[in-house]
């Protein structure tokens, strides 16, 4: 697996998860399948289906995670400085027709988070703005057509 680059804030999370998943979550559904199984017949028994669903899709969790967290490239974003959108960057754009302002900060796929602002360095929007710097104009291609914005303001702070 290539380096997976990321915050430490998206880094923090994704440990807490594996970790939640493997002391709390998995002891969890591995006494729920034991219960179920003492309910007799398993091939009619919804329980102990559901139970075994719900284990598979944890387990495959903790291998996702595992994996990531062991190719994870922790990126600094307290470093970067400058007015030049990068990795990490809070980025402050206003849509041209619009005028609507929005913020959203650059950050790694598996810590993406569209409702809070934080978007994939692999999104279209992000793509546009990689490289540019405040003032500057970008369109964006996306699947509802294009839109241009204007980059009015680059932070680089911690995420929350």
């Amino acid at each position: 697996m290539d380096k997976v680059p990321m915050t430490q804030n998206g880094y923090d999370k994704l440990v807490a998860e594996l970790k939640d998943l493997k002391s709390n979550q998995r002891p969890a559904v591995i006494a729920a399948i034991a219960e179920a199984r003492e309910h007799g017949d398993l091939s009619e028994n919804a329980e102990y289906h559901a139970a075994r669903e719900q284990q598979s899709f944890i387990e495959g969790r903790i291998q996702e995670l595992e994996g990531v967290i062991g190719a994870a490239d922790v990126i600094d974003i307290t470093k970067f400085s400058g007015e030049t959108v990068k990795f990490g960057a809070t980025v402050t754009i206003v849509d041209e027709e619009t005028d609507e302002e929005k913020t959203v900060q650059i950050v790694g796929a598996y810590e993406s988070d569209a409702d809070n602002g934080q978007i994939s360095l692999t999104s279209p929007i992000a793509r546009a703005l990689i490289g540019k710097s405040v003032g500057d104009s970008v369109t964006v291609r996306t699947p509802k057509g294009e839109a241009d914005y204007e980059i009015l303001d680059v932070e680089y702070k911690k995420a929350g």
